[in-house]
């Protein structure tokens, strides 16, 4: 009886399998879980209370991925992913242990037009209006996944300013670098980095003209400080597309493309993002 149960258990540590792309990871980036099992349903996992699903992977038999975006300001500690799904009608539960630790990320000092740090009420209004409309889009999973093949990026350009960077407006302390900066003169065309739907489509305050394109179980890229848009919300587009062209429309200090990336709401570091799901 001792050797069939732990067979049975062998056998059933062989049917299952959980990855994770790393158990350190720095605040802001991302990681990725895989789960290969038979006959379960509703694969999920929690980190700090925050629920997120896993989704099928494309292709693959029995295989299930989740994204774990960790949050420019998390705090630097331990934590347990808590993985579930249901098996014989059961909820079953297991953890894995990760560790948050620090990015190490530079600073740098930006002297803009004081009416852009310093705001009038009316532009707060519009700030605020702006934010909340992007969040409620952000906030939101979409079940299909446009994406059927590798990330470009959307230029070829020296990067002009990493994502991270503490930012210094005219002496304050105001933000960090919420994405990756590309070189781009006025006029540059701006490439979709996978296929996705249009789902920002406008002038902003901040960002200027920006595309953002929902690429699908809660991958958003974001395209800033366009010149030109080529597409309108609603909109399909196909990786390579050109979306629109750079410019210097926002807030900016000069013409250049701000590249940004957000996973079930979180702003993340875009490159390390892509990096891990082309992998």
């Amino acid at each position: 009886m001792k050797k069939i149960f732990i067979l049975l258990f062998i056998i059933n540590q062989l049917i299952f399998a959980l990855e994770i792309s790393s158990k350190k990871v720095e605040n802001a980036n991302t990681l990725f879980l895989k789960i290969v099992k038979e006959n379960i349903k509703e694969p999920k996992l929690t980190l700090d209370n925050h629920n997120i699903n896993f989704f099928k992977l494309p292709n693959k038999k029995d295989s299930y991925y989740a994204l774990v975006p960790i949050s420019y300001y998390k705090d630097l500690k331990k934590y347990k992913i808590i993985i579930s799904y249901i098996e014989n009608e059961k909820k079953v539960f297991k953890g894995i242990p990760i560790e948050v630790i620090d990015g190490k990320y530079k600073s740098e000092v930006i002297n803009v037009d004081s009416s852009k740090v310093t705001l009038s009420e009316k532009n707060k209004k519009r700030v605020s209006k702006e934010y909340k409309e992007a969040m409620k889009i952000y906030n939101t999973t979409s079940k299909t996944l446009y994406i059927n093949d590798k990330f470009i990026y959307p230029l070829k350009t020296k990067i002009t300013s990493d994502f991270g960077k503490k930012r210094v407006y005219n002496g304050s302390l105001k933000s960090y670098h919420s994405g990756t900066d590309y070189r781009a003169k006025v006029g540059t065309k701006i490439k979709a980095i996978n296929n996705g739907k249009v789902v920002i489509a406008k002038d902003r305050f901040y960002a200027g003209n920006s595309i953002v394109l929902d690429h699908g179980n809660g991958i958003y890229s974001g395209y800033y400080h366009l010149s030109k848009m080529n597409y309108k919300e609603g909109d399909l587009v196909k990786k390579g597309d050109i979306i629109g062209l750079s410019g210097n429309t926002g807030r900016v200090t000069g013409p250049h493309l701000h590249f940004s990336f957000r996973i079930h709401g979180i702003q993340v570091d875009p490159l390390q993002a892509i990096d891990l799901l082309n992998n």
